[in-house]
């Protein structure tokens, strides 16, 4: 039988330790030469109003240490809008998410499910992987510039690896920070402040940490103070040039590193592309997580050093195991709705079907 999970069905399934630990294997193998992924692919093209696209994507990865498979795809409409003076890129409306899990050994489709919880659990782990390495071990201070569902499962994620006193939270809309410092200091009993500016959030913390949807940088150089590790999300491309630090913040770093090297080339992601060809970083100066998880190069040297983790792409490898620690745990508690799997695999018989 294939297994269906809607978002709502997947919601505090999965303890962020362990989705920590599935990241991390992943990662791991990676850097090993086991697990292997497809870059990132996206379509877009002009639809429907000015500024408006139609947008699809498609991830895939396989980790052979959970014997998985996934298959990440989005079909959206998004559009470009101002808030408070800055660009932001945002996706209204319904639309298709979808992650299938497939079991290497049997080749069967294990799952179908939504992708938009799976995607906010392994964003903010693989953030956290990143932070256990790189942050200073007594960190515990944190700046979070965001105030969204991805900016949530950063505090969850870097929980687990830092004893966090105290998070600063920055979000243009006054009234969404507040909601949000509130809700959080509740489920995670840490102190959760609603800042006025990114700069007052930033200036004196240990993490610093961008989970937006801006275009324009929100970490500034001149904020960045020794010892402190930074963190971003955004993936921009060549479409969408959308980068969360600036020049100067970027430079003051002592080590760098990425989810994934190629995703910037083929992407022309802003972050570095464009910092690339004006000669600002080098591409040798650029370090993958995989390599960092298994010795490849070199982690945090001092307190005094800067450190930058840039989670530039969604990658296969991170569906590949949060969607199976998903589907193990939804059959542990009986959770989902199931499909006949004749529906989907195709039997050879006497047939010279061939994939």
């Amino acid at each position: 039988m294939v297994l269906v999970l809607k978002n709502d069905q997947m919601e505090n399934l999965l303890p962020m330790p362990e989705e920590i630990d599935a990241i991390e294997l992943a990662f791991r193998e990676l850097g090993q030469g086991k697990a292997m992924l497809a870059p990132r692919a996206r379509l877009r093209t002009p639809w429907k109003e000015e500024g408006g696209q139609y947008y699809f994507n498609n991830i895939m990865g396989l980790v052979p240490g959970m014997k998985s498979m996934a298959l990440r795809i989005d079909s959206s409409f998004s559009k470009e809008i101002q808030v408070d003076g800055s660009k932001r890129r945002v996706y209204p409306g319904d639309f298709i998410g979808l992650v299938m899990l497939f079991d290497m050994d049997t080749c069967n489709i294990l799952a179908i499910m939504d992708d938009h919880y799976i995607s906010t659990m392994r964003v903010g782990a693989t953030s956290a992987v990143a932070s256990n390495y790189l942050a200073r071990k007594d960190a515990s201070v944190m700046a979070l510039l965001g105030s969204g569902e991805q900016a949530k499962t950063q505090v969850t994620a870097h929980a687990c690896v830092r004893k966090l006193t105290k998070v600063k939270v920055y979000s243009p809309t006054k009234a969404n920070r507040e909601k949000f410092a509130k809700e959080v200091s509740e489920e995670t009993g840490i102190e959760v402040v609603p800042m006025n500016s990114a700069e007052e959030a930033i200036r004196g913390s240990d993490i610093v940490t961008a989970a937006t949807n801006t275009v324009d940088p929100v970490i500034l150089g001149k904020w960045i103070e020794p010892g402190m590790h930074l963190n971003s999300i955004v993936g921009g491309d060549g479409f969408l040039p959308r980068k969360e630090l600036d020049d100067e913040a970027v430079l003051k770093a002592n080590l760098i590193v990425v989810g994934y090297k190629p995703q910037i080339f083929l992407d022309k992601q802003a972050e570095f592309h464009d910092r690339l060809e004006r000669g600002l970083v080098k591409a040798e100066d650029l370090h993958e997580l995989g390599e960092l998880l298994t010795g490849q190069c070199r982690s945090r040297e001092s307190d005094k050093e800067i450190t930058f983790f840039k989670n530039n792409t969604g990658m296969g490898i991170q569906f590949a195991v949060t969607a199976r620690k998903m589907y193990d745990k939804a059959r542990e508690k009986g959770i989902g709705t199931e499909l006949p799997l004749e529906l989907f695999m195709t039997q050879r018989g006497d047939k010279l079907f061939s994939p």
